[in-house]
């Protein structure tokens, strides 16, 4: 268990992972995952529980499936900082033959990548699946999904949304992460999803809402209570509210930077605004 501060140190380090791969590709995805990075650094260093040694059917131990594919950034990061891989694989993110692709493949056998995924609204009933099958093995860990909210704009989410209730899949925890904001400018304008709490409630799911979503302490308070509701019936979703491009000042309260990269004197700065704590990898 890592205290808070060792987290918050953590934070800054996945930014700059994040800023200097799609910088160094011109392409990627550094809004969502900026706004992701204290999810994915509680989830990995906190909140889950799995093997250091990586297997694909993940026996015995808890499972994350990311279905928003496109801010695979700081789900490599984490990995790689959690030691699945080597930090220096980062440099090779979207190159040709590299097993970091724009979206997460498992032909190369990349530790920590259990799905393909960036085809998005398909990731929620994966983690169904994978939550009956953990039912049918009598493995009481927990499966975790993260979406985001301009893919509830996808009609496939509202059939798994529907089943996993009326199945009664009460071992798994879908978070999503409510930014506000798709690649075409917010969600409200694009196509508003309304209530989303309203709407969860009334497909019978366990409903938790974390206000800030960018907060270690307040991240880490709501899982705990989420993971009290495990087994008693219900799915359990997490809506999160966080701020994309958080943590570089030019890049938030805008879509802009949904799927664009910083250019050199951008990242400059955005680097300035987030402190090297952990060491950070050297391009050629």
């Amino acid at each position: 268990m890592k205290n808070i501060d060792e987290l918050n140190l953590l934070v800054p380090q996945i930014r700059r992972d994040i800023l200097r791969m799609v910088h160094n590709v011109n392409s990627g995805h550094p809004g969502g995952s900026l706004g992701c990075t204290e999810f994915f650094v509680c989830l990995y260093n906190e909140i889950m529980s799995f093997n250091n040694s990586f297997k694909m059917d993940g026996i015995n131990e808890d499972i994350f499936f990311l279905s928003n594919g496109h801010i695979s950034p700081v789900f490599y990061s984490t990995l790689a900082r959690k030691g699945f891989f080597s930090i220096d694989e980062l440099k090779s993110f979207r190159l040709i033959n590299s097993r970091l692709q724009g979206h997460p493949t498992t032909h190369e056998g990349l530790p920590g990548i259990r799905i393909s995924s960036g085809s998005l609204g398909q990731g929620l009933s994966v983690a169904i699946g994978a939550s009956q099958a953990k039912k049918l093995n009598n493995d009481s860990n927990i499966i975790y999904v993260l979406l985001g909210d301009g893919e509830l704009q996808e009609g496939q989410n509202w059939e798994a949304i529907m089943y996993a209730s009326a199945k009664k899949i009460d071992n798994l925890i879908l978070t999503i992460d409510l930014n506000g904001k798709q690649i075409d400018g917010s969600t409200d304008e694009v196509l508003s999803l309304g209530n989303l709490k309203n709407k969860f409630n009334s497909f019978d799911w366990i409903v938790f809402e974390l206000n800030n979503g960018n907060n270690i302490e307040d991240i880490l308070k709501t899982f705990t209570e989420a993971k009290k509701e495990i087994n008693k019936g219900k799915p359990i979703c997490i809506l999160m509210k966080t701020e994309m491009g958080n943590g570089v000042d030019f890049m938030m309260n805008t879509h802009a930077w949904h799927g664009k990269a910083p250019n050199d004197e951008q990242l400059k700065i955005a680097l300035s605004q987030n402190k090297e704590t952990l060491g950070d990898f050297k391009f050629d």
